[in-house]
């Protein structure tokens, strides 16, 4: 079924290609790149991005194996890590030929025993350390027991070794970031010397690449970056806006003074009102917190704040200044510093505005 939604998201596939250029002549010309397209490619278009750059990257990483399987089912070949799998998707792994991140001894012995009854060869596996994020990964303390078992099999190969960062983009929480590092390092250390061969090893994501280029290893992961946001007002400011988010005017309206706009009669005209109605709401991705003149939309040049809490389905703006007609295109979002204005004013970051995004919004990659 054809997406007709007049609510559409341009994805700029130039605005891509610069922006992983811009971080590639940050890295040493071996550095490998591995691109993050979980959670629809940040809310974008997972496919089209690994369409986008799949000749000028190394790996694709996604979260889970039902995103990575979608990748493949569209013709990618380019090795795919899956972050966080699970026990009842190895099979799924294999079939696929993604290749899984394990993390603690579960899903180890787990995908050992698979690998040992099918059995693989040489199948590449990921295994990921905890160095303070807290989140995913073994202990320092479980590599004897990792080293043991891994040598027990020629079922699996350690394809890279990795750990993620908790603050990198946090100047403050420099101390912390470099210990981070230096516990990977003494944790690859023991693999390069007991394991008879050296896996890949990678610990930067965007920020990272960014602030502590010294650890760019053999690979770095880059997310947020690829999609025009580098954490810090300079950075962003050399990346190029991947995501504008575009509607049209649904209906036009003239309310007299006293009269009410939206649920719960939350906008009162004090004066002769011209409002908008453009099809795009919560449902959507566009949070409550941005009604009530809290957010603002852009038709033809001009800012039209939305007035009224923001429905389900549509938002209403104030276009008493601005000069339009019913059927004109309206900007909900179409820079890197509008989406920010948007997060802060929601009291989150840029990721989860982007990744919000429903997939009921049609998606139309420019070139």
């Amino acid at each position: 079924m054809n997406n007709n939604h007049v609510t559409v998201l341009e994805i700029d596939s130039e605005a891509v290609l610069h922006n992983l250029a811009y971080f590639k002549q940050k890295l040493q010309p071996q550095t490998k790149i591995l691109v993050v397209v979980k959670a629809f490619g940040y809310g974008s278009e997972a496919v089209e991005i690994a369409k986008i750059v799949q000749d000028k990257v190394d790996y694709f990483a996604v979260a889970y194996s039902y995103e990575g399987i979608l990748l493949r089912d569209a013709g990618i070949k380019t090795p795919i890590l899956v972050l966080h799998p699970q026990i009842q998707n190895l099979k799924d792994i294999v079939k696929y030929r993604l290749e899984p991140n394990l993390y603690n001894f579960k899903i180890f012995d787990a995908f050992m025993q698979l690998a040992d009854e099918a059995p693989l060869m040489n199948y590449p596996i990921h295994i990921k350390f905890n160095t303070g994020l807290n989140r995913l990964g073994f202990w320092h303390t479980d590599v004897p027991t990792l080293l043991t078992e891994l040598k027990k099999s020629n079922n699996v190969k350690v394809e890279s070794i990795f750990s993620h960062l908790a603050a990198s983009e946090d100047p403050n929480e420099q101390e912390f970031t470099i210990g981070q590092i230096n516990n990977f390092a003494y944790i690859v250390k023991q693999f390069y010397e007991h394991l008879g061969y050296e896996p890949m090893i990678h610990i930067l994501n965007t920020s990272g690449i960014i602030n502590y280029p010294q650890a760019q290893f053999d690979m770095v992961r880059l997310g947020i970056g690829l999609y025009g946001f580098g954490n810090n007002e300079q950075e962003t400011a050399q990346l190029k806006n991947t995501h504008t988010l575009k509607s049209i005017i649904s209906q036009i309206h003239l309310i007299q003074p006293g009269e009410t706009v939206g649920y719960n009669r939350a906008f009162v005209a004090n004066q002769p009102t011209r409002t908008a109605t453009i099809p795009v709401g919560h449902a959507d991705g566009i949070s409550r917190r941005l009604g009530n003149k809290e957010g603002f939309v852009i038709i033809n040049n001009q800012a039209a704040p939305i007035i009224g809490n923001v429905c389900m389905d549509m938002i209403m703006v104030d276009v008493t200044k601005v000069d339009c007609n019913e059927g004109d295109e309206v900007i909900i979002f179409n820079h890197q510093q509008h989406i920010e204005y948007i997060a802060h004013k929601c009291e989150t970051i840029p990721y989860e505005i982007l990744t919000a995004l429903s997939q009921r919004i049609k998606r139309l990659v420019k070139s």
